[in-house]
């Protein structure tokens, strides 16, 4: 069988770089540097609907640079789980981009603020996107690296801080996600992930191999923030400038979920249900202790960090049940997770950049939410109603695709377990929206000002969140469809040209 060559596939990744390129000629043209960067992240977004399209009516595409065929060289493969998390990933980024057209931070009038998001977004797609594990490092530095940056650069004068911090930090997941791949190299000789799972599928376990799957574990938990490698996220996404923060905890801590879904799925099938059961338990543990942090917090942003934590954890309890229908509502959870979670980001970046110090402390805007166009309090309510899971809102359907797979494993107290943490959601939620736009201000509640940032990227965020609510029935297909192309490896496989090429 030949592979489906098609170079779209590379879209996702190089049109956001070289539109970084591009954006650092324009650094004397901040506003036209800022529409460049919403244009890039749009046409990415556009050709990663494309790919989607062709994954699934062809089936996987890829593209091989250079010529060289696997296992040597490096080939970029879109099957159904790449496509999903491509898409996902392009389009909240490219909402990041359009708050970023009207931000008033004075960060996002840096010269480098546009090149480094549009570098993120490119590395971060082709880590979804890329078939071999080096160029998966690779690209997951280029991530790290302008994340970092950017964090750097922010307002929030401890956002050096944090990246200090996180740099190091991140220093150790990447020394894990090298060993591992040290590990399989001299193992197997080759870096292509269908390679390395076609080797692996012949039953053999070399010791080497089953270190290098502890070790890319440790790797993806760290990225995604998952407990006990949680504690760099608090401070490196609260100080995070609002598009940054946006998409950080939205989109950029998946790439852990989706190195731990390939690694069940495609190279470490027979180890999967020993790393399920640990994910398991991770995940319930995260649950609660991101829930309980977002409701003792003392700030906005950090709350919905720390929420996220928890948000992770619900999509490791699915993938930890292993089950078809699970995994279908992890990645169902994971793809309205992070439209509801950026728009929730922006619309609190709305409420700071009203106030005149420019805070998100919940003692600093109690009762500022009078103040405030309505339409703010609108847009804080449903989407902490979507996060929370309720009716009819997208949130809903990822919780109760969640609920079905935990009755239909009948594994009860994981299941009691996530859904009282669904609870605490509902009450953090409804905390910090009453702390805002109900209560009457204190002496410690700070002026606002008539003008702040643009309401147009978060109510395009919530308005998908309504639509994916109502309209669930085609994600839902897409979830289920790219299960059922997860639990053939071998599809994967021969789409790279390895069998039958």
């Amino acid at each position: 069988m030949e592979p489906n060559i098609n170079i779209l596939v590379l879209g996702p990744v190089f049109i956001p770089f070289i539109g970084g390129v591009v954006a650092l000629l324009l650094a004397r043209f901040n506003r036209a540097q800022r529409w460049l960067g919403f244009l890039a992240g749009l046409a990415a977004t556009i050709c990663s609907v494309l790919i989607l399209v062709d994954t699934i009516q062809i089936g996987p595409q890829t593209y091989q640079l250079g010529g060289w065929q696997p296992p040597y060289g490096i080939v970029f493969v879109s099957d159904m789980l790449s496509a999903v998390f491509t898409l996902m990933a392009s389009a909240v980024l490219s909402m990041g981009l359009l708050y970023a057209v009207h931000c008033l931070d004075k960060c996002v009038t840096y010269p480098t603020f546009i090149p480094l998001f549009l570098m993120m977004e490119a590395g971060l797609n082709g880590a979804f996107l890329t078939g071999d594990l080096f160029s998966l490092f690779v690209f997951m530095e280029l991530m790290v690296l302008s994340s970092v940056t950017l964090v750097a650069i922010s307002d929030d004068r401890l956002g050096l801080e944090a990246a200090v911090k996180y740099i190091f930090i991140s220093g150790m997941g990447t020394l894990f996600l090298l060993l591992g791949i040290a590990a399989i190299y001299t193992t197997f000789g080759s870096l292509n992930m269908a390679d390395i799972a076609q080797s692996l599928g012949t039953g053999e376990r070399p010791f080497l191999a089953q270190g290098a799957a502890v070790m890319l574990m440790s790797a993806f938990l760290l990225k995604s923030a998952v407990f006990p490698f949680h504690f760099w996220q608090p401070d490196f996404h609260t100080t995070a400038p609002t598009p940054v923060h946006a998409v950080l905890s939205s989109v950029v801590v998946k790439i852990g979920v989706y190195g731990i879904i390939r690694m069940i799925t495609l190279l470490f099938t027979e180890e999967a249900s020993v790393i399920q059961t640990w994910v398991l338990i991770l995940g319930l543990i995260g649950i609660f202790f991101g829930s309980m942090g977002a409701y003792r917090t003392y700030d906005g942003k950090r709350m919905l960090a720390y929420s996220t934590i928890g948000q992770i954890g619900f999509i490791l309890v699915g993938i930890g049940w292993g089950t078809p229908l699970a995994l279908a509502a992890a990645i169902i959870y994971a793809f309205n997770h992070a439209f509801i979670k950026s728009a929730l980001l922006m619309i609190m970046g709305l409420v700071s950049s009203r106030t005149n110090p420019k805070t998100a402390k919940f003692k600093d805007i109690t009762g500022v939410g009078p103040k405030l166009p309505v339409i703010i309090g609108v847009l804080w309510f449903v989407g902490g109603m979507a996060l929370a899971g309720l009716p009819p809102l997208n949130g809903f359907i990822g919780k109760l695709a969640l609920v079905q797979s935990g009755t239909a494993s009948q594994d009860w107290i994981p299941l009691g377990l996530l859904v009282g943490a669904g609870i605490l959601t509902v009450m953090y939620m409804m905390r910090s929206w009453q702390s805002v736009f109900q209560k009457k201000p204190t002496e410690e509640t700070v002026d606002t000002k008539p003008k702040g940032d643009s309401v147009l990227a978060p109510t395009l965020l919530i308005a998908t969140c309504v639509f994916l609510g109502f309209y669930a029935t085609p994600l839902v297909d897409l979830a289920n469809y790219t299960v059922q192309q997860l639990q053939d490896p071998q599809i994967y496989i021969t789409a790279v040209g390895l069998l039958g090429g």
